[in-house]
């Protein structure tokens, strides 16, 4: 068995840029309330792309700066849960796009968690011998099931992909990724939902705010522990990007003072699945964060569902 590393990020992001004041002439609101209840300044909102658009030129990006090509990907890996189309699904559409020939290619959805899911899953699929270089996309476009007269949802979401190119280490090399940790609180399931044939983004809010602000930080913190990490010495952490004070309530139990904490919630809004590679690909596009550092990723929501694991900055 070998472990498995990120070699390198890519994200995209639609033109199209919504403010609050923008939000405040479709319902109730204002620039203010909106920045004080979750944070978010502006959001990307997509026109004509598709899921599957968005992904495809993230995990281009991520290939580019790879310096792999497309005939060296084996497996592609997409987390998101804004699909409209059942099949084919859009990791075969992003391999089409990209022309990657014969990958194992399939969708996970465990929403604002899935990308966290992807990568843990594509570093068991590494470590077990059925992958060499893999695709690890989350890619959303939540304003197609926003309900843009509800106060509670239409000012939170926006859409957008990030994506990770994914490698087996070299023989010796410590892993790159450390170990999942991961699971559900099935039973609060009904607190996110995106029910029905047309269906609209539901929640409960405060049912959310408290399970993620009671109950993530001992988990994030055992993804550290696997890892071999003090939480003290991470680099960055870089949670789902639900909520500002959501994001601030677990640094702050986790005890990470002097790490970056990822808030890209306030440029680009809740991404769901996309948020984490998101956040994290801009971190290393802007260089906020040294190559072989320890970053903690933490995707949590609809489910409910949780996954964390620190992986070493590419």
């Amino acid at each position: 068995m070998t472990g498995s590393r990120i070699l390198a990020l890519g994200h995209y992001q639609p033109s199209r840029v919504v403010t609050n004041d923008e939000i405040a002439q479709l319902v109730e609101t204002n620039d203010e309330w909106i920045r004080d209840r979750v944070g978010v300044v502006t959001r990307r909102i997509a026109g004509d792309e598709t899921v599957a658009d968005m992904a495809a030129v993230a995990a281009g990006k991520a290939l580019a700066n790879s310096g792999l090509t497309a005939a060296d990907i084996d497996l592609v890996v997409v987390a998101t849960c804004t699909s409209v189309d059942r099949s084919p699904n859009v990791a075969c559409r992003v391999a089409a796009k990209l022309g990657i020939s014969a990958p194992a290619a399939y969708d996970i959805n465990t929403a604002c968690s899935g990308f966290a899911y992807a990568l843990g899953t594509v570093d068991h699929a590494v470590r077990a011998g059925a992958s060499r270089h893999a695709l690890v996309i989350g890619a959303e476009k939540l304003s197609e099931f926003v309900d843009w007269t509800d106060r509670s949802t239409c000012i939170i979401f926006g859409d957008g992909a990030g994506a990770a190119v994914v490698t087996a280490t070299a023989e010796g090399e410590p892993a790159g990724i450390g170990p999942v940790v991961w699971g559900s609180a099935p039973e609060k399931g009904d607190a996110v939902r995106i029910e029905g044939w047309r269906p609209y983004v539901a929640q409960e809010g405060q049912s959310v705010f408290r399970w993620a602000t009671t109950e993530l930080a001992p988990l994030a913190r055992q993804a550290c522990e696997r890892a071999g990490v003090h939480p003290s010495e991470l680099a960055a952490f870089v949670p789902h990007q639900a909520n500002t004070r959501i994001i601030d309530g677990i640094a702050k139990r986790l005890g990470i003072p002097d790490a970056i904490i990822a808030k890209d919630i306030v440029e680009s809004g809740n991404t769901s699945a996309a948020s984490v590679p998101l956040a994290l690909s801009k971190l290393v596009e802007r260089r906020e964060v040294p190559s072989g550092a320890p970053v903690l990723l933490f995707g949590f929501g609809g489910g409910l569902t949780y996954a964390g694991q620190v992986v070493r900055c590419p």
